[in-house]
């Protein structure tokens, strides 16, 4: 029994005096650890956060370890997508240029990364497109569509004569990036374009065809039609989605062809587009399709304009 009594309650104690041992059990212990992980993350995403220069990247892929450089080279290569950063370090241009030039017979990887950042540059100096040319004849094939990349990034119309012979590889996907590059570039030749529509992988006839018809030719109509059945694409696509990807391959497909129509004007194309906006299971391909489909009607209707003024 005296065990009981002195579990009893203290005379007068109510449930009042129970509050603050129930405010530390659960509003202040919850708080401090949550406080605690606050000022953990914050500590660690400090750290994520005290990003380097691109000069200090530079010195990284010059003179770091193996395991250090080419990471420095993907780093660096990504802050040149940042126009900003050209204009704070107005000499890292020709640095880029001739760290590249350097890079002969080195990592593939760094040399990859190094071209991506001199096709990046805004106002590159006056023997970026030279240089790149030199690395077209790097054995690395991965280089190689680097460097086309580059080249067409750069917008140099004197290198699609070049850029054209590259077209004569083996690699599909040298050929691939060759066609995209004539397309940007904007050749005047168009026979290299043409005959890719022959090609005997369809990402290059896919690829041509898109080229021809931001130039106006109308020769790969048989190709974008194929581009825009999705039982086809889904049928022809290999690729896998990228996790962080919002569109998955074959939608991509899909929405350049569209791309591609738009910019022709191929009113034959009218039906094709009203089916996909009817029955695409994309929303991304519906959407691109409705776009098109307004201009594509709005060219029929200035058309019937004039006919009618002309009367």
């Amino acid at each position: 029994m005296s065990k009981l009594v002195e579990r009893e309650p203290a005379p007068g104690a109510t449930s009042l005096s129970a509050t603050p041992a129930l405010a530390v059990q659960f509003f202040l212990i919850p708080l401090a650890v949550v406080g605690m992980v606050v000022l953990v993350y914050g500590g660690f995403r400090m750290l994520l956060t005290n990003e380097r220069t691109p000069e200090e990247f530079l010195s990284d892929v010059q003179t770091g370890g193996r395991e250090r450089r080419w990471p420095a080279a993907y780093e660096l290569s990504r802050l040149m997508s940042d126009p900003d950063v050209e204009s704070q370090y107005p000499n890292l241009g020709s640095a880029i240029v001739r760290a590249f030039e350097n890079s002969e017979g080195d990592d593939p990887r760094v040399r990859r990364y190094l071209a991506l950042a001199v096709g990046r540059l805004s106002n590159p100096p006056a023997d970026a497109t030279r240089v790149l040319v030199e690395g077209l004849d790097d054995p690395d094939t991965d280089t190689k569509i680097s460097v086309i990349w580059a080249l067409a990034s750069l917008g140099d119309p004197s290198v699609t004569d070049v850029i054209a012979s590259m077209y004569g590889s083996e690699d599909p996907g040298v050929r691939k990036m060759a066609v995209y590059a004539l397309g940007g570039l904007g050749t005047e030749d168009l026979s290299v374009l043409r005959g890719a529509l022959d090609d005997p992988i369809p990402d290059v006839q896919w690829n041509a065809a898109v080229a021809l018809a931001r130039q106006g030719g109308s020769d790969g109509m048989t190709v974008l039609r194929r581009m825009l059945d999705r039982d086809y694409v889904e049928r022809t696509v290999t690729r896998v989605a990228r996790v962080d990807a919002t569109l998955d391959p074959v939608s991509e497909v899909m929405i350049s062809g569209l791309q591609a129509v738009a910019a022709l004007r191929s009113t034959e194309m009218r039906d094709t587009v009203t089916s996909l906006i009817e029955n695409d299971v994309s929303l991304n391909v519906r959407e691109v399709a409705m776009r098109t489909l307004e201009l594509l009607d709005s060219d029929v209707t200035e058309t019937s304009d004039v006919v009618r003024y002309e009367r």
